[in-house]
């Protein structure tokens, strides 16, 4: 542990950021090798773009590096705490369950892994447990601030106790939409070569700003860190990839997103940070819910991203807008938090 450099944050900041980068960079080469000498690869929808049908088989599961070496480098910059320990451990459950999931998808070889149910399962599971802990031994408040009017929402009102545990049950609602909704989305999101990665990457490091705001060096430097893996992530996940990062990686960093905004309270501000990621998540809970109805499509393909594809936007295209878009939410995310705290 660097703990000659205590008395430097900002240095931490980035010192987590290149160690963990230059780990990702160092350490995914032997892993993709291994991947392929597995036959592990990526499993393409069938209805999916017909330009996508060249990624079948390419190896996926990189998440796994992403974790481990973003895991890595904040304990080798900082000395581990409750709070950060438990922020890392809801990411690397999370992940856990989307390794499951890449699992069950390469095995039988389809595009879809553990079904809807055992996923929100193991999400539920996860994000109540993160809130009570958060709640009953960091004190982290029920109160949700809502962005630009400096209005406090107060979600404990209503709570009971279990055993001594002190159990706010409409903000553990409130998280868990929050955590699960998070994860699902960047899951989502995750459809083209270096659009998960570089959103993630642009996000994680305005909330790692927000952390160093709130004094919470900790949390700041596990952003940066998770950012620094990203960035070595796209080193081989940019067009055309040679690696995808998989559900172990997107459904982990929403979670560690969402997570991160429950600790800093931040909740509704990483809507906004993290907008891209929301419109992904509603392009398609609006078209799933318009087709039923009538039976008729808003959009040529959700995810949103897909339906950019259709309408004859190259892949880079799309993804490099995108990320424009999520510099632009993150920005408005960023002023939006200072401004209500002024």
């Amino acid at each position: 542990m660097l703990s000659m450099f205590n008395h430097y944050p900002t240095f931490q900041l980035f010192l987590a950021l290149v160690i963990s980068m230059a780990l990702t960079v160092a350490v995914m080469p032997a892993f993709i090798k291994l991947l392929r000498h597995r036959e592990i690869g990526q499993q393409v929808r069938a209805d999916g773009p017909e330009g996508h049908l060249v990624k079948q088989g390419t190896p996926t599961m990189g998440g796994v590096v992403i974790l481990l070496m973003m895991c890595l480098s904040v304990f080798i910059v900082y000395a581990p705490d409750l709070q950060l320990l438990l922020v890392a451990a809801a990411t690397l459950l999370t992940g856990l369950l989307g390794f499951v999931d890449d699992a069950a998808k390469v095995a039988k070889e389809r595009s879809l892994g553990l079904t809807p149910a055992q996923k929100m399962a193991g999400l539920t599971a996860i994000s109540v447990a993160f809130c009570l802990i958060a709640v009953n031994l960091l004190g982290v408040s029920p109160v949700v601030t809502i962005p630009f009017v400096n209005l406090d929402l107060d979600l404990g009102v209503l709570a009971f106790h279990i055993g001594g545990v002190y159990v706010p049950w409409l903000y553990t609602i409130f998280v868990f939409l929050l955590m699960a909704g998070m994860s699902n989305a960047v899951n989502l999101t995750d459809g083209l070569d270096g659009l998960a990665g570089g959103t993630v990457m642009i996000a994680m490091g305005v909330m790692a700003a927000i952390c160093f705001s709130c004094n919470m060096l900790d949390l700041g430097v596990f952003a940066m860190a998770a950012a620094g893996a990203c960035v070595g992530f796209l080193w081989f996940n940019c067009y055309p990839a040679s690696i995808f990062m998989g559900d172990t990686g997107s459904l982990a960093l929403g979670a560690a997103f969402a997570a991160i905004a429950v600790i800093t309270k931040t909740e509704l501000f990483s809507l906004i940070i993290g907008g891209i990621f929301v419109v992904e998540a509603l392009s398609v809970i609006i078209q799933v819910a318009y087709f039923k109805r009538t039976r008729k499509r808003i959009f040529l393909m959700a995810p949103l991203h897909h339906h950019f594809e259709k309408k004859g936007w190259s892949e880079t295209k799309v993804v490099m807008r995108f990320w424009i878009i999520t510099a632009l939410l993150a920005g408005l995310g960023f002023v939006a938090y200072f401004a209500t705290r002024m």
